[in-house]
């Protein structure tokens, strides 16, 4: 049996932009998608902390370090610059695996500036991705 579980959060990250004519999905600083392990085009739940909103969309990569949260065409409609949101992914797991304890999601908090609060944690290594998704 698969069990879908996190797989990676950006959490309380500050909306910066929000482009209503854009063609859709949300820009993520590429330093920040790399820290949690998103891809881009990647599919997201983003869920909206000041007004509760919840949509699903997928990832476009911003500019390395510029710390940019971009809500583009009809995600737009769902946050306002300055609105604090959690961005997740997911995956597939084989329960054996979850049972072991050996998957953890990778998960980094931000403040206000969309700066890390805890050090960015290293990446996982090919084996620890391996892992993630045996099965």
């Amino acid at each position: 049996m698969k069990i879908e579980l996190l797989k990676s959060k950006l959490h309380q990250a500050c909306v910066t932009h929000a482009d209503l004519h854009y063609e859709g999905s949300l820009g993520i600083d590429i330093e920040l998608m790399e820290a949690v392990g998103f891809y881009p085009y990647e599919k997201i739940l983003v869920t909206n902390i000041n007004n509760g909103a919840r949509l699903e969309t997928y990832i476009i990569a911003e500019p390395f370090g510029s710390r940019r949260f971009i809500m583009n065409g009809a995600a737009a409609r769902h946050a306002c610059v300055g609105d604090r949101i959690i961005i997740m992914s997911f995956c597939w797991l084989d329960e054996a695996t979850v049972r072991e304890g050996r998957h953890k999601p990778r998960v980094v908090r931000l403040d206000e500036h969309n700066e890390p609060i805890q050090r960015i944690p290293p990446a996982p290594t090919t084996e620890e991705i391996a892992s993630m998704l045996e099965g």
